[in-house]
């Protein structure tokens, strides 16, 4: 079976604590070149892109830009998800490695003081005129509507001094030049064990169209099981295409198809009612 994409958490570890983020409660850890290679062994033919998260920040790993190459050589498209604090830094690199695209979350910064959040913002736009230039795709992502206290006005101000108006609109938001998307979207819960489960039907793209390998080796459904709380095999113990086929993923991806939640944490998903 292809997969429109796999989600691989190269560290679990952040330089932020975001108010909107779960966070996890997993050993801290970073991904070794040989484990990412294994990884990327495991996922040929299964699927093109490689997401470099589920938890942590992605720049934080000294080896990102190589894991980038690597994955290139392969014939993977390498997407970054980060919090952008770093790409001042480290943006450059994952332009010169070859990055895909690289979807930046403008809401990490929203609490901090309005200087350094106009400076952050002015880094990062930046940084996406540049990397866009070189032919990287960037999606800045403003997914707090109605929680940032008026900080998402003061990221527009900024972000019209480096991408001059009029910003072309449309389903997601705006197109602020070439291969550069600025997108809106309402602030998401993490699902969590402890919350009540809110019924078993439900659809979800997890194991139909996407799955996540967390640092450790641990095969999940989606990028939002934060914890591993469904295990679904080892990928540095077992072959992923066993892990995939199992009848406990098997089983998820027919509930699935058929509107029902097979998993405790899927039942307490508010994000997959978001399909309908």
């Amino acid at each position: 079976m292809k997969y429109s994409r796999a989600y691989v958490e190269i560290t679990n570890i952040c330089n932020m604590h975001c108010s909107f983020c779960h966070g996890h409660h997993r050993r801290k850890r970073q991904m070794t070149e040989a484990e990412f290679v294994h990884i990327l062994q495991q996922l040929e033919g299964k699927t093109e892109y490689v997401y470099y998260h589920l938890m942590g920040e992605p720049l934080t790993h000294p080896d990102l830009p190589r894991f980038v190459e690597l994955a290139g050589e392969r014939g993977f498209h390498s997407v970054i998800t980060t919090n952008g604090t770093l790409l001042d830094r480290r943006g450059q690199e994952l332009i010169s490695a070859g990055v895909h695209k690289v979807s930046v979350s403008l809401h990490s910064f929203e609490e901090g003081d309005t200087a350094a959040h106009v400076n952050y913002v002015l880094k990062v736009a930046d940084f996406a005129r540049r990397a866009a230039e070189a032919g990287v795709i960037i999606c800045l992502r403003l997914w707090n509507n109605g929680c940032d206290d008026g900080k998402n006005i003061v990221a527009e101000e900024c972000l019209c001094d480096v991408f001059p108006e009029p910003w072309q609109e449309n389903s997601r938001g705006y197109r602020l030049m070439d291969k550069v998307f600025l997108e809106w979207g309402d602030r998401f819960r993490w699902p969590d064990s402890e919350d009540p489960e809110q019924g078993e039907s439900v659809f979800c793209y997890g194991m139909r169209d996407h799955f996540g390998i967390l640092v450790d080796g641990t095969v999940v459904p989606c990028c939002l099981d934060s914890e591993g709380a469904v295990n679904l095999g080892n990928v540095f113990e077992t072959d992923l295409e066993t892990i995939l086929t199992s009848p406990r993923a098997s089983a998820m991806a027919e509930g699935f198809g058929n509107r029902k939640a097979t998993e405790s944490l899927c039942r307490r998903c508010s994000y997959a009612r978001k399909f309908g």
